[in-house]
């Protein structure tokens, strides 16, 4: 069992944010790498009580009533059978908005959360789409692999029995079984763009074939630099196509994107309250203490029962990850340098409950929906205000309230 510790948390008891906090870091940068970077400005000039609120108690939002149940939609017998079997029920906002869209052939811009249940939305249709013959392949791009595996996930089971087949096209899995799977000419592909036009470049991926498109979490596409990429493949597209465009939120930068890549889209728009809105704030004053012994006190209380820690580099990740472990903590670690099946499984033991504590750098802070985190703990700073709406954003989900916690030196 995890050993006691003497030492206790310092709270900061000013509980108001500061609004104009983006101030307060540095630009991040357009690298994919983005877990290299140096953080050393952002300490320098770090305001602690960008990092403290109080949500004194949750506010019930305006219930929705949707217009269609799953069993109005216009799709076929075997997909229905499949979304009852999930355990589908009611559409949430953004597939009772988008479904109908979709299934009529439109081009769609919407921005939508994670965790609003957009996959689904597009799916659903898209499977449809398929087996009525209005369309013949479909292409679903992603800024990250484990976006793309969620979405692979999703697809298999509203695809049973469907004989429709699929691909998922990411770095971290061989690409030799990529391009073998390519060459039998899968109806979906599913994949990060930097894999993409890899095989493209193979010869054996061709993206003028693809006449429905999907790019998911653009957003997040252009904080992790992939635009060029996303315009290289745009170039390549069909003339003729539908187009899907989802993103939480539509900076201006993307602008010229959407001009490109739509054709009279329809805008739907279900935005859910904002991902910090939820989450109580916090900071732990280190003042010389030992950084590692402030965390196992928070740990060892019942409250913290599942965690995400982030740390800043790969290495320190590690580091903490087996410190936790020698204390007795049943932890998991994920960053860029594991293997795709090593991120798969660290995941997966953590959604799972086989595992209560997930180590992090910041590849998963965004777009990964993790049910009932009951804490975020920025064991390191993050290096943009962005980065830490991201990051707490994995807790305080679906209407419920989360702890966020900075360790600040």
């Amino acid at each position: 069992m995890p050993k006691n510790s003497s030492n206790q948390r310092h709270k900061n008891s000013n509980s108001r944010q500061r609004q104009n906090s983006n101030t307060n870091f540095s630009r991040r940068s357009n690298q994919r790498n983005n877990n290299s970077r140096r953080s050393s400005v952002l300490t320098k000039k770090f305001d602690p009580s960008v990092f403290i609120k109080n949500v004194e108690e949750q506010t019930a939002s305006i219930a929705y009533i949707p217009r269609n149940t799953f069993s109005d939609f216009l799709i076929e017998q075997q997909i229905k059978t499949n979304i009852i079997n999930k355990g589908y029920v009611t559409p949430t906002p953004i597939q009772d908005q988008v479904i109908p869209l979709i299934l009529e052939g439109n081009d769609i811009v919407a921005t939508a959360n994670t965790g609003t249940g957009k996959t689904a939305a597009f799916l659903i249709p898209l499977l449809n789409n398929v087996i009525t013959k209005k369309i013949s392949r479909v292409l679903i791009i992603t800024p990250t692999r484990e976006l793309a595996c969620q979405i692979q996930d999703e697809l298999k089971s509203f695809k049973e029995k469907t004989n429709l087949t699929s691909i998922l096209c990411i770095g971290g899995l061989n690409i030799n079984f990529q391009i073998q799977a390519l060459k039998k000419d899968p109806i979906f592909v599913i994949g990060t763009p930097g894999r993409l036009i890899d095989l493209e470049k193979n010869n054996v991926l061709n993206f003028n074939k693809y006449d429905s498109i999907v790019l998911d979490e653009v957003d997040t596409m252009l904080d992790m630099g992939f635009i060029n990429d996303i315009k290289y493949i745009i170039a390549k597209l069909p003339q003729k196509r539908q187009s899907l465009f989802f993103s939480a939120t539509i900076p201006k930068d993307l602008k010229p994107v959407m001009d490109r890549f739509l054709n009279n889209p329809i805008s739907v728009s279900v935005k859910t309250r904002q991902s910090a809105e939820n989450v109580n704030q916090d900071i732990i004053k280190i003042n010389q203490r030992n950084k590692l012994e402030l965390l196992h006190d928070l740990l060892i209380k019942p409250e913290f029962k599942k965690v995400i820690i982030f740390s800043r580099t790969k290495r320190a990740t590690d580091k903490l990850a087996k410190a936790l472990k020698e204390r007795g903590f049943q932890a998991a670690s994920i960053h860029g340098d594991k293997t795709q099946n090593q991120r798969k499984k660290a995941l997966s033991n953590f959604k799972d409950n086989v595992v209560r504590i997930l180590l992090a750098t910041d590849v998963v802070a965004r777009g990964i929906d993790i049910d009932d985190v009951s804490h975020v703990i920025n064991y390191d700073l993050p290096q943009t205000y962005e980065d830490y709406i991201h990051r707490i954003g994995r807790t305080g989900r679906a209407n419920k309230i989360g702890q966020a916690i900075t360790f600040v030196e």
